[in-house]
């Protein structure tokens, strides 16, 4: 198993399209390697914008989509579980939270399917309260990079793909929302975005599909098309 994690921040005066580039030459350099030395591992990707680089580690690396996974909800999930805790007095562990989409500004709450304690969240909280709470979420690794003063956010997203690698290495088939190569599956082919997936000793053992609401796979399909568009900047797309 390999995780990925490099990459630059955006520095003072880059764009977020330079950044975008600039990420994915050192992507694409790494996996390179990455195939060369270690042709049949499992590739965890943690670089950002995460969603677009797992794309581009597929692309590059030619592995099947079940052997390469990007973190995404798994990190978003736990943050939204955390602020929905504090909110409601209750333990994180409590929540089972539903969380897909992309990792940043087009990530998709989906509150209904959102329990505590199996209760669905729309039951316990207002709609103007959960929007709050999934902007919170959204904008979880800024505030603490705000609170640390220098460097970034580090705890969380270790924490989930040390979940995530656990869940490979162990074969627990466990159900975790990660970013995938979706290949018809909620109606959405060639991008990567956050779904639940079963994990296990192959990887992507199976693509969990949910029932949605036509407003929510709309915000799905957004989510999707919003990638495609950091695809095309890569020249990473399907020809």
């Amino acid at each position: 198993m390999v995780i990925i994690t490099t990459g630059l921040f955006r520095k003072p005066g880059m764009s977020r399209d330079e950044l975008l580039l600039a990420n994915a030459k050192i992507v694409t350099g790494v996996i390179n390697k990455v195939v060369k030395y270690s042709p049949e591992c499992i590739i965890i990707m943690v670089s950002n914008p995460l969603d677009a680089m797992t794309y581009l580690a597929i692309q590059t690396s030619k592995f099947p989509r079940n052997r390469v996974i990007g973190m995404s909800s798994v990190l978003d999930s736990a943050r939204l579980s955390t602020f929905i805790a504090a909110e409601l007095k209750v333990s994180p562990a409590d929540i089972s939270p539903c969380v897909l989409g992309a990792h940043g500004r087009n990530m998709v709450v989906i509150p209904r399917l959102t329990t505590v304690k199996g209760k669905p969240l729309t039951k316990l909280l207002p709609q103007e309260t959960i929007d709050k709470l999934a902007e919170r979420a959204i904008h979880g690794g800024r505030e603490i990079v705000d609170l640390l003063k220098t460097g970034s956010a580090f705890y969380a997203p270790s924490a989930a793909v040390a979940r995530m690698a656990e869940a490979v290495v162990r074969d627990k088939k466990e159900v975790l929302p990660c970013a995938a190569l979706l290949d018809g599956e909620y109606g959405i082919r060639d991008s990567v975005i956050g779904v639940p997936v079963k994990l296990g000793k192959k990887g992507i053992e199976e693509i969990v599909e949910l029932e949605l609401t036509n407003e929510e796979k709309q915000a799905l399909n957004t989510s999707a098309e919003g990638i495609k568009e950091l695809i095309k900047k890569m020249g990473a797309g399907e020809e």
